[in-house]
């Protein structure tokens, strides 16, 4: 008899237009593996996820930018043509917000955590979630919010460069423009120009300590705050290998219990009664080994497969037995293992290594995703590079006009201009304004 209430599907919603949401692919497969059928309410139409086979039917998402009465409309609709109340599971930050802010009108067609109030949105919020660790003794790089241009260069100057640059709500960026939701700045120019562009971004700017990376200096802690508030599945994890490099989403990560983690992951639980699945990446100080919180996900990361015990339990699975009054069954953890996403690391992939690995994709019952996958990232990454040659290619043109025009001469081009895949970091391992953005957004970590 299966631990799984089946009558009950699963919902996940995601209104992030990132093709290459890993995360939503785990949660399919976890669930449907369980006999759950799982509906997805995104933006597949480019993505390896349609090609499941444990997806029950694709939906059509609320458009980009959509109010929360456009999302509650297309769940409304979604959930008429299911039987029986869903689990619905947000995957992305705009979809946990809106989630959040919808509950008591969604309440009557799914099953969601009991939170108190708007508690996802305040989490997500970068600016908030500074407030919210300094109330609770959590650890936090030092945050300033500049309230002009002039304060973004004077706060730079005191925070001491470089530091890191973020929206406070990156959920609201737009999908063109080249605003990625963090970036470090090296000059005080810098962090005055991207304060200019705070009404285009959507939200306020914050500017942060830079905590430099480290070996072992990245570390996550996936969880399920249950109806009682005890944190069940899950645990804490290592991210060996990133995309960006240095700051990017876990690209190879290992499952590495650390106690101080798990402690910090419950105290802020606990003083909230936050319920639900969490995402919490840390970075630890390099002076006193204290790991400071970077950001709280209220929704499953990208990589929360990593977690899953010897009962064949994570966070997702957690969720829907709760949710439907089931037990959750007990599981030993797996310390060591291994979870690879192939399309960022792909060395890694080819690697030898112990059994218990997961890949992001390739799955020996699931095949389908596994080779869309690279044929759809081999188109996507070829776009990208012509797309920024043809802008490298469009200034040199607008300056060798401009020369030809003051000097009567033009510039011969060096192959030195044309852009390299190397070029994607700065000299500490972070993004820098420069890089090359793609569909990778913070909500898919």
């Amino acid at each position: 008899m299966s631990l799984f209430d089946t009558r009950v599907p699963a919902v996940l919603l995601r209104i992030d237009r990132n093709p290459f949401h890993h995360g939503t692919l785990g949660a399919v497969r976890s669930l449907g593996r369980a006999g759950v059928d799982v509906h997805v309410v995104a933006d597949c139409a480019g993505s390896p996820v349609r090609t499941s086979r444990f997806v029950r039917q694709l939906h059509p998402p609320p458009p980009p930018g959509a109010s929360p009465g456009d999302i509650a409309a297309v769940l409304r609709r979604v959930a008429a043509r299911i039987p029986h109340p869903a689990v619905l599971i947000p995957m992305d930050d705009a979809s946990a917000v809106a989630v959040g802010t919808l509950g008591a009108e969604l309440a009557p067609s799914y099953l969601l955590p009991q939170q108190p109030g708007p508690l996802a949105e305040r989490l997500a919020d970068k600016a908030e979630l500074a407030e919210v660790c300094a109330a609770v003794g959590v650890p936090h790089p030092v945050t300033l919010v500049p309230e002009s241009a002039g304060e973004a260069d004077a706060m730079a100057w005191r925070l001491g460069l470089p530091v890191v640059a973020k929206w406070s709500r990156p959920w609201l960026l737009p999908t063109e423009g080249g605003l990625r939701s963090t970036v470090v700045v090296r000059s005080p120019r810098e962090a005055r120009e991207l304060y200019l562009r705070s009404e285009e971004a959507g939200s306020r700017l914050l500017l942060q300590e830079f905590l430099p990376p480290q070996p072992d200096g990245d570390w996550f802690f996936h969880g399920y705050a249950d109806r009682g508030g005890a944190l069940r599945a899950g645990g804490s994890g290592v991210k060996e290998q990133s995309w960006p490099r240095g700051a990017g989403l876990t690209a190879v990560g290992h499952w590495r219990p650390d106690p101080r983690v798990r402690v910090l992951a419950e105290r802020l639980t606990g003083a909230l009664g936050y319920r639900g699945i969490l995402d919490l990446d840390f970075r630890r100080h390099g002076t006193n080994g204290d790991f400071h919180l970077l950001d709280f996900n209220p929704r499953p990361g990208a990589q929360f497969r990593l977690f899953t015990d010897s009962a064949g339990l994570d966070v997702v699975r957690a969720l829907h037995l709760d949710l439907t009054h089931r037990p959750l069954p007990d599981g030993v953890a797996l310390p060591g293992r291994a979870f690879v996403v192939e399309n960022y690391a792909p060395l890694a992939a080819l690697r030898p290594a112990p059994a218990r690995r997961e890949f992001a994709w390739h799955a020996a019952d699931d095949r389908g995703p596994g080779w869309a996958m690279w044929a759809l990232w081999a188109r996507h990454v070829s776009r990208r590079l012509l797309e920024r040659v043809r802008r490298l290619c469009t200034r040199r043109g607008q300056r060798a006009a401009a020369q030809v025009i003051r000097q009567g001469t033009a510039p011969v081009a060096s192959l030195t201009d044309l852009p390299r895949l190397t070029d994607r970091t700065g000299p500490d391992g972070l993004p820098g304004l420069s890089d090359l953005p793609g569909d990778e957004r913070a909500s898919s970590r």
